[in-house]
């Protein structure tokens, strides 16, 4: 799987390219300068969907939650207050790159919780889940994991999750939700196998082995058609896309199945 992420078809790489000016994150570092309301929509976008890896980064620097919370929820303001977008090369940018170094310093800069609620006035950029984020941390793995490596490892659980929604909306759309959930297993990026065969999926469905192949090798195709496009969304360049595939797929193995779902 891995292997097909970093090699698509030659027809889905060209039409891939001509959608790509229209990327998230092209667009937030464009309207920089302005401060437009597109590339703020963009932007919270954005951080909407990666606001965990950051907030786990914040955890495992030794922040309590409320003040891992209230760093997350600054930081983003931060962004928008002090236009920080401006200094990024949008030739060279990379959002995860660029939330990871510039989260880094906002927190180096915190002295406490009370200047972060100050510097957001309780604020609020995007709607953070309390709740759901501590007791994903408490699954965190407790050994050698760095922020750094944490932060990576969580940033590409989130995309290749975003991406399997995605796929999820897709076929919940076409009327097809039951092939979906009855074929998502052997679906994904990683050496984990399917609970159930080709003959049980089959006869879940009522259709022929055969079939079931077909139906698994075209969920595949768009699986990872969607996480590359995800990917792009998130880097200034289609030259940058496999780059950023490898440093995620490096970024799981260096946590060596130690990040759960």
């Amino acid at each position: 799987m891995i292997e097909s992420l970093m090699r698509p078809d030659d027809s889905s790489v060209a039409g891939f390219a001509g959608r790509f000016h229209t990327t998230r994150w092209t667009l937030v570092m464009i309207s920089a300068q302005n401060q437009s309301q597109a590339g703020q929509a963009a932007l919270a976008e954005l951080c909407q969907i990666y606001w965990y890896p950051l907030y786990a980064f914040a955890r495992r620097r030794g922040h309590s939650p409320d003040d891992s919370q209230d760093l997350t929820q600054g930081f983003f303001l931060h962004l928008l207050e002090h236009r920080a977008l401006t200094h990024v090369d949008r030739l060279k940018g990379k959002f995860r790159s660029f939330l990871r170094a510039s989260f880094h310093n906002f927190i180096a800069v915190e002295n406490h919780r009370a200047q972060c609620l100050k510097r957001g006035g309780k604020q609020r950029f995007v709607t953070l889940d309390a709740e759901d984020a501590e007791n994903r941390y408490r699954l965190e793995p407790a050994d050698y994991l760095s922020p750094e490596k944490i932060f990576d490892a969580r940033w590409a659980m989130t995309l290749l999750d975003h991406a399997m929604s995605q796929l999820r909306g897709d076929y919940r759309s076409l009327g097809k939700e039951t092939v979906f959930e009855t074929l998502k297993e052997f679906v994904g990026i990683g050496e984990t196998k399917a609970s159930s065969s080709y003959d049980d999926a089959a006869k879940a469905l009522n259709v022929g082995v055969g079939t079931v192949k077909t139906w698994i090798h075209r969920l595949r195709a768009r699986y990872i058609e969607i996480v590359r496009e995800e990917v792009a969304r998130t880097v200034s360049d289609p030259a940058e896309i496999n780059n950023e595939l490898h440093a995620l797929c490096d970024a799981l193995l260096a946590a060596e199945g130690r990040i759960i779902p």
